[in-house]
């Protein structure tokens, strides 16, 4: 008797911390509602903190925006389980206190917990690191991350794009995160090398 194979589905989880730069996360899960993928997100005490003081929303508005929502303290949901099957996740923006503690796998939320179980299944675990200046700690906690399969995309803005609003800036950097997923936005602007009218002087 033949079996058809199970088809993975199209999920992904978007965490979101504390650091500056919630507009990451937001805007993330506004580019992923025009797509299949199913959100499933869950948001730190310290992120719904930095939300109502960066942005004009509501932690409601936010959860909103997701298929699925799950509570930071919630270790029971099925997302801190391997058995629940996800493409991974992104963590926008990443704070350095949760990036230390995947570096270690001493998890202390739903958050962490569900990016060191995208590591042990070996997914795709994508965090937006955001901090500045950064000291050797930091630095070492991104090497460590790196080393057991995370991968490092601080939200540095790609300006040969020439983006004319912070929205555009912002979308660019998120339409390149999910790239990394084979999810298509269409918000790219892809390098299709140099523009000779601009180089002409160039000697």
């Amino acid at each position: 008797m033949s079996t058809q194979p199970e088809i993975a589905p199209r999920r992904l989880i978007v965490g979101i911390t504390g650091a500056s730069g919630t507009i990451y996360g937001v805007r993330l899960l506004r580019l992923l509602q025009a797509t299949d993928v199913e959100t499933h997100l869950v948001l730190s005490r310290s992120a719904k903190i930095t939300l109502t003081q960066e942005l004009d929303f509501a932690v409601s508005d936010v959860a909103a925006l997701a298929n699925v929502v799950h509570q930071a303290d919630n270790i029971g949901a099925t997302i801190s389980s391997g058995s629940f099957r996800t493409m991974g996740m992104v963590i926008a923006p990443c704070s350095m206190r949760s990036l230390g503690e995947i570096a270690t796998g001493i998890t202390s939320s739903l958050v962490t917990r569900a990016a060191d179980v995208v590591l042990k299944e070996r997914r795709r675990l994508v965090l937006m690191a955001r901090e500045a200046p950064l000291h050797l700690g930091h630095l070492r906690s991104m090497a460590a991350v790196t080393e057991i399969g995370a991968i490092v995309y601080p939200p540095v803005p790609a300006f040969y794009a020439r983006p004319s609003s912070l929205e555009e800036m912002v979308d660019q950097t998120l339409g390149r995160v999910l790239d990394l997923f084979d999810i298509q936005t269409g918000v790219v602007s892809r390098w299709e090398g140099l523009n000779p009218a601009r180089t002409r002087d160039i000697q």
